[in-house]
This record gives C-alpha cells, sequence and structure tokens, in this order.
C-alpha cells in the first residue's frame, strides 16, 4: 500500500485520518494542502476516483464566496476553477494508488488492506 493522505494540519478529519492508518501500523505520506496542493494528475485521478468533481466539494468550507463560485460556475469551467481553488477540496484526500475518497472514509480504508 502506497497511502498519500492530503490535508491541513488544522482538519479534525484529516487527524482521524492519520491515527486510522497509524493504529494499523500502515505507513503514510501526509502532504499538508496549505504548503502544497495537489498536482494536476493527482487532483484528475482523485476526481476520477471518487465519481467526480461535485463529491470533492466540501459544502462546509470556510470560504463560503469561492464555494459559490466553484459550485454554480458552468459544468464545463467547474474542474478547472476547483483545481485553482483547492481550499474548498473536502479534506482528507486520501489516495491508495488509482484508489482514492475524500472526507473520513475508514469502511473504504479497511477494503484497501
Amino acid at each position: 500500500m502506497n497511502i498519500q493522505i492530503f490535508g491541513t494540519k488544522k482538519c479534525n478529519d484529516t487527524k482521524k485520518a492519520q491515527r486510522f492508518f497509524k493504529e494499523r501500523g500502515i505507513k503514510f505520506q501526509f502532504i499538508d494542502m496549505t504548503e502544497k496542493e495537489l498536482s494536476k494528475g493527482e487532483f484528475r485521478s482523485v476526481c476520477q476516483a471518487v465519481g467526480g468533481i461535485n463529491n470533492m466539494i466540501d459544502e462546509s468550507c470556510k470560504d463560503k464566496d469561492v464555494l459559490a463560485l466553484v459550485k454554480y460556475i458552468a459544468e464545463d469551467e467547474r474542474e478547472e476553477k476547483l483545481f485553482d481553488n483547492q481550499q474548498v477540496i473536502k479534506t482528507p484526500v486520501v489516495r491508495n494508488g488509482k484508489q482514492a475518497t475524500v472526507g473520513y472514509a475508514p469502511e473504504v480504508w479497511k477494503s484497501w488492506s
């Protein structure tokens, strides 16, 4: 398993994801999204794995202006706008090769081992 956890140090769900893998002795790489965002390839891979751009949007994010912009922009422009404004992506983003989840999803992670 090659686990990557994208999130922020302040996000409780990101902390819970890290604890989930630590408790099971599974090594992971933590990427702080305030310092380094998803690359274009990682972004597309996650988008495909979670069933589309709408599943990646965090409805409860703090930046309501950007959230409204991303949600209500034309469908064909939404991906680019979300990529440019990754602060509205639901965290944690957990990747395992081609598989990925957004948000806290221990039931999915258990099936990876």
